[in-house]
């Protein structure tokens, strides 16, 4: 078979009875999970019903009925073969007529309405299985050199002609024989891809050189309205003609003749674009397209364009100035008398510039990821870098990978030396991995596939071997090797980050200022990595210099003994933070203190929880624990309770349940005369703060998710004694003003 028409991956046939010895068409077989992504999308296929009322569409192969060609009967001519259900007859031209499979015919209405969203991807599917004949006719070539004999090049040519409104695509690759069209282009599970593939595994387990997808050939009938292909394969004498159009429930095949120009090997493909299609026979548009999807393929893929080529030509103004000044030098010797022996000036050249048209190779480029990282300088790496997603600065950090066993793909990703402009934008659509599908660009759309959204910073390439070309983000969402790929691109990104953190330059601040909100949204987002994200955070503490950050290592190795837990305070600001009461008897003992002074802070660190075993605490909260207390101190604390028991009553009397859920003597108070704490659970008064200020906030969330505020007082503090001894002494109005 031949793959330039349609590859799948091969399913088990139900043998059908030829109609006629003469004729054998090929077997009906099931389709191919490769080409329609599951069985579901063939079962959401138009019914038969369905497709004869939509005979009206401009895709009108949905008008086809019979599921494998038949003889019409009372024709005497045996090489014609037509469905029954056919409503035009067409003249044979010595050549055979089939109907498509059921299963083909389903497709190709498919294909037009939902499987490709883009027409441009056309060109690169049949580029791609230009490539993949090819790389078939090299394979063969290993054991049998004589199929190189007819056309020693390999190469792809690609050439529209705007004036007739068509496109050709043409290969030098292995070519197909008559049998190899009816098998391959009526049916996809029984494509040559997936018959080469079969061969190829039997022998050896070599490498993956074919693809296992079986829509790309029909997919040219997003533009076209007729398809003719025309190829010939070293091991027949004769050239055969497929043609097809998609007004028509069947295909032909005949013998080439002269005016069909067939090559000496492969196959050439000749499109007939639709109306509203013409772009695709301009040079510009191929050659774009070209350079978007295909520039990565292996072989030369030719373009036929314009081309602007230097010539000398006369510069008529110059070389008669010069030939002035030669004549009035000459003339003014003779004057003199003497003897005047200057050579006349030759003819002054100047070089112009003329279009001429002509094949012109555009995709020159070895993909940088194929290559050995010990191949590839760190120089190539950042101009690849800066040329691929339009950076100007060189990248932080980059890793290079390849991932080789049941899931096979290459990677470079990078780490931007800097945020982009419009970084509020860029959660939505960052197009920050390009994906490859055997060095055929798929899409640059899929980064939520690939990578999670606190990652959209990181730029790369992704070049799968067991993705189909005609992935779709369903597909990808769906997809066990997308699983493994994303886990693998996560883990790679996070030691990259890692290698960064642990310079001694000041490379990690740099990428801290940048992309730091990002991690602290991983830790919201990403349960699974958690721990090592942990590791990446950094903050302001109590006790940094201003603008300066300290990660939770540095903070536990610098935990004094004693010290049972790491604590934060959120505010505002710093200076909010500094001069927060909560601080006073945590100053007092040496405990550090993380400042949490971005809106998304407290959320992060609520996720985060605990950090290599150490519990993260907020101070504003409740209960909270400064470390072992003795038993004299226990008993104090019990004696000042007891104490100031009267006062704390009266409080709570006096402020009622509504403000206050209850009042108690603080542990965390030096000179402060009272505080607000919230409960455990519920937002903090800094959290608070930030979901009023929300203009989409939902006031009935505020109500339920708001802590309960308890009332403590330091027992030390003279405003408290003063008040105590007023309720003591019963001046109760005096302590209430």
């Amino acid at each position: 078979g031949h793959p330039s028409i349609a590859r799948a991956t091969r399913e088990p046939s139900r043998p059908t009875e030829p109609p006629d010895e003469t004729i054998h068409p090929p077997a009906t077989t099931t389709m191919s999970a490769a080409a329609m992504t599951s069985r579901a999308a063939l079962a959401a296929a138009p019914s038969r019903a369905a497709l004869a009322r939509r005979a009206s569409k401009p895709f009108a192969h949905s008008k086809l009925a019979a599921a494998r060609p038949k003889r019409r009967a009372g024709l005497k001519n045996p090489l014609v073969v037509r469905a029954e259900a056919a409503t035009e007859e067409k003249p044979a031209s010595g050549g055979e007529t089939y109907e498509y499979q059921a299963e083909v015919n389903r497709l190709l209405d498919l294909i037009v309405n939902s499987l490709y969203s883009n027409r441009d991807v056309f060109l690169r599917e049949l580029v791609s299985n230009a490539s993949d004949a090819l790389d078939k006719l090299r394979f063969t070539s290993v054991s049998n050199p004589d199929v190189m004999a007819a056309d020693g090049e390999m190469k792809m040519r690609i050439k529209g002609d705007p004036a007739s409104k068509t496109l050709v695509i043409e290969d030098t690759g292995i070519g197909m024989t008559r049998d190899d069209l009816v098998s391959s282009l009526g049916t996809i599970a029984r494509s040559g891809t997936a018959k080469f593939m079969e061969m190829l595994q039997s022998q050896s387990e070599g490498d993956n050189l074919i693809g296992k997808f079986g829509v790309g050939f029909y997919s040219a009938f997003l533009v076209a309205d007729k398809i003719t292909v025309v190829t010939k394969n070293h091991a027949d004498d004769k050239a055969w003609v497929w043609e097809s159009e998609i007004d028509s429930s069947s295909y032909s095949i005949r013998e080439a003749t002269d005016a069909d120009a067939a090559p000496a090997r492969g196959t050439k493909i000749l499109l007939s674009l639709k109306e509203g299609a013409e772009e695709f026979a301009e040079d510009a548009r191929l050659t774009n397209l070209v350079k978007t999807y295909s520039e990565f393929i292996s072989f030369p893929i030719e373009v036929f364009a314009t081309k602007s080529v230097p010539k000398q030509v006369e510069d008529v103004d110059a070389t008669a100035k010069a030939a002035e000044e030669y004549n009035k030098k000459k003339i003014e010797a003779e004057a003199k008398g003497e003897e005047f022996t200057d050579a006349a000036p030759e003819p002054v050249m100047k070089t112009e510039y003329e279009d001429v048209q002509e094949f012109v190779v555009t995709n020159n480029d070895k993909p940088i990821w194929v290559r050995s990282p010990r191949d590839v300088e760190a120089d190539a790496y950042n101009e690849f870098f800066k040329s691929t997603f339009k950076e100007f600065l060189d990248p932080l950090a980059y890793n290079h990978f390849a991932v080789e066993g049941d899931i096979e793909f290459r990677s470079i990703l990078y780490v931007p030396g800097m945020a982009p402009f419009e970084q509020q934008d860029m959660m939505a659509k960052s197009k920050a991995i390009k994906l490859y599908v055997r060095r055929v660009f798929i899409s640059d759309e899929f980064d939520e596939s690939l990578l999670p959204r606190y990652l959209t910073f990181v730029r790369g390439v992704v070049d799968s071997n067991d993705l189909p070309l005609n992935v779709s983000r369903e597909i990808l969402q769906e997809s066990r090797v997308v699983r493994v790929m994303r886990k693998r691109l996560v883990r790679k990104t996070l030691d990259m980050l890692k290698e960064i953190a642990g310079r001694d330059n000041g490379d990690y601040d740099t990428f801290w200022d940048a992309f730091g909100r990002n991690l602290k949204l991983g830790v919201i987002e990403d349960a699974a990595n958690r721990d090592a994200l942990g590791s990446l955070l950094r903050f302001q503490t109590s006790k940094t210099e201003t603008g300066k950050v300290k990660g939770l290592d540095a903070y536990i190795e610098g935990m004094p003994e004693g010290q049972p837990d790491i604590y934060y305070v959120a505010a505002d600001t710093r200076a909010a933070a500094e001069n927060s009461p909560f601080l006073e008897q945590l100053t007092k003992k040496g405990y550090e203190v993380l400042f949490m002074i971005d809106p998304i802070d407290e959320v992060a660190m609520a996720n985060l929880t605990q950090y290599k075993e150490k519990k993260l605490v907020d101070i504003s909260k409740e209960d909270l624990d400064l470390g072992d207390v003795d038993e004299e101190e226990k008993k104090r604390q019990t004696e000042i309770e007891e104490e100031m028991k009267p006062l704390t009553d009266w409080l709570q009397e006096t402020l009622g349940a509504g403000k206050v859920e209850k009042v108690a003597v603080s542990k965390r108070l030096t000179d402060t005369p009272c505080i607000l704490v919230t409960s455990k659970f519920g937002w903090s008064a800094n959290m608070e703060r930030i979901m009023k200020a929300q203009a989409m906030g939902d006031n009935r969330a505020q109500e339920y998710m708001k802590g309960k505020k308890t009332m403590e007082i330091n027992p030390k503090s003279p405003v408290i004694l003063d008040l105590k001894a007023r309720v003591a002494a019963g001046d109760v109005s005096a302590a209430a003003a």
